[in-house]
C-alpha cells in the first residue's frame, strides 16, 4: 500500500469560471469582499478554464487557459489572496475539436495520431459481427459486461473527408449538428504512447498553472479490455493510476480520484488503501435522508467508518453534477451482497422527494437502451430541502464537523433554487443546468443581506481558520434525532450539537483560550 496523501485541511470553494459575474475575475473580486475574508484555503475551478466545447468543460480541446473567462492575472491574484487550486484532468477523452482528434480527420491513416483514438471496428475486430450500419455488435458475452454511461453503443459515427465514416468509442457525451457537424468526447486509447506524452505535458501545464490538487475526472473508463466491463477494469486500472501518478509526483501534484460507484462494491476502499484522497460522494444523499428522516444512523456509520479506516476524504453538498444516489446503493460481489448505506427503499425515497420538489433524474443504460440502474438526482441542494434555509444551514454546519476537506458549490452559499429555464433551454441532457446558475454581481449584494447566508459564511470562516480540524473527532453516541461531534486539538476544541427535530443547533468553540459560541 501506497503512503497516504495529506490533502488541504481548510474550506475548498467550488465554481465555473463564470459562475459569479461573467469571468474568474469576478468571482475573484467577490473573494476580496471583507465577508469572504478568510473564508476558503483552496478553489476548485471547473475545466472551462481550459479550451473546451462540450459538457459545460468536460469535451476539452486543450488545456491552454480560456482567455474568454480567465487570465494569468487572475491567478496571480489567487495566489496573493493564498488560495490553493484544484482543477481536472479528463482522462478518459478529449473533444473532436482537439488537435490530435483533427489530425486524424486529416490524414486519416497516415496521421501521427491514427492510434490515439479508439476506432471502435478495429477494437472489436474478431469479436463480433458487423452490423447493416456498418458498426460491429460485439459477441453477446462481451456486451453483457460493458458499463454504459447512455442508451446504446458508446460510439460516435465520425464523417471522414473521403465520405467514409468511421464509428469511434464515445462513452460519454456527444451531439450532432444540424449542419451534419459533430461535437464528441473521445475516448483515448490509453495503449498509445502519444497519449501518455500528452498527460506528461498536461500536467506539467497545470502545475505551472499554480495546480495543487488534480482531480481525475473518469479515470475508471480509462483501461480498455474486450471481455471486461471497461469500467475500472483490474489490474488495468490500477497500473494506469500509478503511472499517473509518478508524473504527478514529478509535479508536486496531489491525485484526487473521481469514481461513482455503488458502496457495495467498495471501490472507495481500494481507492483509498492504495493512499489515494478519495471523493465523499455518499454524504449529500445521506444529509438529505439525515435532515428528512431525522435520523442520524446510517449519516454516523459513515463518519465512523472514515474516522476507523483513516480515509481522506473531500465531502461536499451540492456540486456541477447531480445528487449521488447510485453510489449509496449494495452490490452483489462474488455471490455475496454487500450492503449499502442505505436500504433501496430509502433511496427511492430519497430520489422521490427531491423529483417531488422539481428535481431531475439521470439514468444509467444497457446497450439496447434498456434502463439498468438509476444514477444521480439533479437538483439545487437547497431546492433538494424543500427550500428551507434551516435545514440548508443545519446541512452545512454538519458538513463542517465532518471529517474530511469541505468542497462548497458557490450556488448554495447564496441558497440557489432550480434553474429550470437553463435546464430546459440545454435539451436533451441539459439536466445538470437546473443547479449551475450563473449569479450576477447584484445577486451577490442582495445575498450578502441575507442573515442565513452570512451565517453559512461564519461557519465556514470557522472551519477554514481554526486548527482543531486537523486535530482528533470523537462523535457521540446519543439518540437518533441529535448529532453530537466534537474536534479537539492540544487544548483547543469546537463542538456541534444539533437536534434534527427542531433543526436548532449550537456550536461552541475556543479562540486564543477564550470560550464562544455560536447558536442558530
Amino acid at each position: 500500500m501506497l503512503k497516504k496523501t495529506n490533502i488541504l485541511n481548510g474550506v475548498m470553494l467550488n465554481a465555473y469560471p463564470d459562475s459569479i459575474g461573467g469571468t474568474l475575475k469576478d468571482t475573484i473580486n467577490v473573494l476580496k469582499k471583507p465577508e469572504f475574508k478568510d473564508v476558503f484555503s483552496s478553489f476548485y475551478i471547473l475545466p472551462t478554464f481550459f479550451n473546451s466545447d462540450l459538457d459545460r468543460g468536460f469535451s476539452i480541446i486543450d488545456y491552454n487557459l480560456n482567455e474568454d473567462l480567465v487570465s494569468k492575472s487572475d491567478l496571480e491574484d489567487l495566489e496573493q489572496l493564498n488560495i490553493q487550486l484544484k482543477f481536472d484532468i479528463v482522462l478518459n477523452h478529449l473533444s473532436v475539436a482537439s488537435s490530435q482528434f483533427k489530425d486524424v480527420l486529416e490524414k486519416g491513416e497516415q496521421s501521427k495520431y491514427k492510434d490515439f483514438f479508439i476506432n471502435w471496428n478495429k477494437f472489436w475486430e474478431g469479436n463480433g459481427t458487423m452490423g447493416a450500419d456498418g458498426v460491429i455488435i460485439p459477441k453477446k458475452e462481451f456486451l453483457d459486461k460493458l458499463f454504459m454511461r447512455k442508451a446504446g453503443l458508446p460510439i460516435l459515427k465520425v464523417p471522414f473527408p473521403d465520405g467514409t465514416e468511421r464509428p469511434y468509442w464515445n462513452t460519454f457525451y456527444q451531439k450532432i449538428n444540424t449542419d451534419k457537424s459533430i461535437l464528441g468526447q473521445m475516448d483515448v486509447n490509453a495503449k498509445s504512447e502519444l497519449v501518455w506524452e500528452f498527460y506528461e505535458e498536461t500536467l506539467q501545464k497545470v502545475s505551472g498553472f499554480g495546480c495543487k490538487i488534480l482531480r481525475l475526472d473518469a479515470f475508471a473508463y480509462l483501461h480498455k479490455e474486450i471481455g471486461q466491463s471497461n469500467f475500472f477494469n483490474k489490474p488495468g486500472t490500477w497500473q494506469y493510476l500509478k503511472r499517473i501518478r509518478d508524473i504527478a509526483d514529478k509535479n508536486d501534484l496531489t491525485l484526487l480520484p473521481e469514481i461513482h460507484a455503488e458502496y457495495g462494491l467498495h471501490l472507495h476502499d481500494e481507492v483509498a488503501n492504495e493512499g489515494y484522497p478519495i471523493y465523499d460522494f455518499f454524504l449529500p444523499g445521506l444529509m438529505i435522508h439525515t435532515i428528512e428522516n431525522k435520523d442520524n444512523k446510517a449519516l454516523l456509520t459513515w463518519a465512523n467508518e472514515i474516522i476507523n479506516k483513516g480515509y481522506k476524504t473531500v465531502n461536499m453538498l451540492g456540486c456541477h453534477d447531480g445528487i449521488p444516489v447510485l453510489d449509496l446503493k449494495g452490490k452483489e460481489v462474488g455471490g455475496i451482497y454487500n450492503k449499502g448505506l442505505l436500504e433501496d427503499s430509502e433511496i427511492e425515497t430519497i430520489m422521490n422527494t427531491i423529483l417531488d420538489r422539481g428535481g431531475r433524474v439521470k439514468n444509467l443504460y444497457d446497450a439496447s437502451g434498456k434502463k439498468v440502474s438509476y444514477y444521480q438526482v439533479n437538483a439545487t441542494f437547497f431546492s433538494a430541502l424543500g427550500e428551507n434555509e434551516q435545514k440548508l444551514l443545519l446541512a452545512r454546519a454538519i458538513q463542517l464537523f465532518m471529517p474530511g476537506t469541505p468542497q462548497v458549490w458557490y450556488l448554495d452559499i447564496f441558497a440557489g433554487k432550480n434553474d429550470y429555464r437553463a435546464a430546459d433551454k440545454a435539451g436533451n441532457g441539459g439536466h445538470k443546468e437546473i443547479n449551475r446558475t450563473t449569479l450576477s454581481l447584484e445577486d451577490i449584494e442582495k445575498g450578502l443581506k441575507n442573515d442565513s447566508i452570512l451565517n453559512q459564511l461564519k461557519l465556514l470562516k470557522l472551519r477554514n481558520t481554526s486548527g482543531v480540524f486537523s486535530g482528533n473527532i470523537k462523535i457521540k453516541e446519543s439518540s437518533p434525532n441529535i448529532i453530537d461531534i466534537k474536534w479537539k486539538k492540544n487544548n483547543d476544541f469546537a463542538h456541534l450539537k444539533a437536534n434534527l427535530n427542531s433543526l436548532k443547533f449550537e456550536i461552541v468553540f475556543s479562540e486564543e483560550g477564550n470560550i464562544k459560541s455560536m447558536f442558530f
